[in-house]
Formats: C-alpha cells, sequence, structure tokens
C-alpha cells in the first residue's frame, strides 16, 4: 500500500476545493434523545488526484472553526468558547492524509486530523470521486463524500453536564460528513 500526503504526490492532477459547493457537517447525540447537527463553512483545501491508482492520491483540507453554525446562535456561541472549539486561540480544524487505501471496493482515507490543537488519526470511507464534468464556465469538477466517526473527548473537547434524569447533554461519539466539490487546476 502507497502512503502519500498532498504535498507528495507528483504524478497526480490537482483540485482545488470549491468552497462555495463543499459542506463539512457534524451530528452529535444532544441529551440522550436526538441528534443535533452543524456546519462549518468556509472548507479549503486540494486534492492530488491519481485516477490510474488511487491509492497514490492525498488530500490537505482545513475548516474555519469560527464558522460553526448548528442553527442556535446560543450554542454555537458556547461552541466556540474554550468549553469546546476555542476558536480564538484555534482558529481551524485541519484534514491531511497519510494513506489511501481501497479493499473490496470501498476506498479508505486515513490522515491527521486536527482539531482543539490535537492530532488524531482517523479513517474516512469515501464515496467517489465522481467523473469529471465541465461546468458551464468550461472548469472540470469532481465531487466526493467523506464520512468518519470520531471521539470528541480525543480531541480534547470534554465539557459536558449531567441530566437530572441520568444521563449526559452532549454524547461522545461525533460523525462528520464532507460532501466536496473540488474543480481542476
Amino acid at each position: 500500500m502507497t502512503t502519500a500526503t498532498a504535498a507528495e504526490v507528483t504524478s497526480a492532477t490537482t483540485w482545488n476545493v470549491d468552497p462555495v459547493h463543499s459542506h463539512a457537517e457534524f451530528k452529535v447525540r444532544h441529551m440522550m434523545i436526538s441528534n443535533v447537527k452543524g456546519e462549518f463553512k468556509g472548507v479549503t483545501g486540494t486534492l492530488k488526484l491519481d485516477s490510474a491508482d488511487l491509492t497514490k492520491s492525498g488530500v490537505e483540507v482545513s475548516l474555519d472553526s469560527a464558522t460553526i453554525n448548528t442553527g442556535d446562535a446560543q450554542r454555537d456561541g458556547h461552541l466556540k468558547s474554550a468549553d469546546f472549539f476555542d476558536v480564538e486561540k484555534f482558529p481551524t480544524l485541519t484534514f491531511k492524509s497519510n494513506r489511501v487505501s481501497k479493499k473490496n471496493g470501498v476506498l479508505t482515507v486515513a490522515g491527521d486530523l486536527n482539531i482543539h490543537g490535537v492530532t488524531r488519526n482517523v479513517v474516512f470511507e469515501v464515496e467517489g470521486p465522481s467523473a469529471p464534468t465541465k461546468d458551464p464556465w468550461g472548469n472540470t469538477r469532481i465531487g466526493l463524500e467523506a464520512t468518519a466517526r470520531i471521539n470528541r473527548k480525543d480531541f480534547g473537547l470534554t465539557w459536558n453536564a449531567s441530566l437530572e434524569t441520568g444521563g449526559i447533554l452532549v454524547g461522545d461519539d461525533v460523525n462528520i460528513t464532507l460532501d466536496v466539490q473540488f474543480i481542476k487546476v
């Protein structure tokens, strides 16, 4: 299996994230009864794609932590505080691949995810990339979806509150979904 980062891949085509058509979303259990969903705007990054051998590809992605949006301004303010993302101290969340593999038709991308100043290896399962398509302005585009599940405590996001009925306010497991469109450089 080949190991490559976006910067190390040389025989591949370069693609930039289209931030207007890309979304970074998350879902976490709230009060042990339902899920809260949120998103980060301003997805940026680069994909080095070796379409002949996807395992030689690499990706780097960055998110602006201050753009977190759950649809509730008060909750978003709390998430931006030192209790969670501490956006003044840690303004970005980043992912840099270090291994791409394909087994039984399933594409996975492993790499270093940095949240709140803590870096852990995370594996994303990937659908795509889609077939290249020309947009009305002559740009070549591809898309993909990547999903992973992390434990927020692994990244130092440990704030919580106990519920009167038992249980906790915020679940530990966070589901991440990235829907990304890339434009060929």
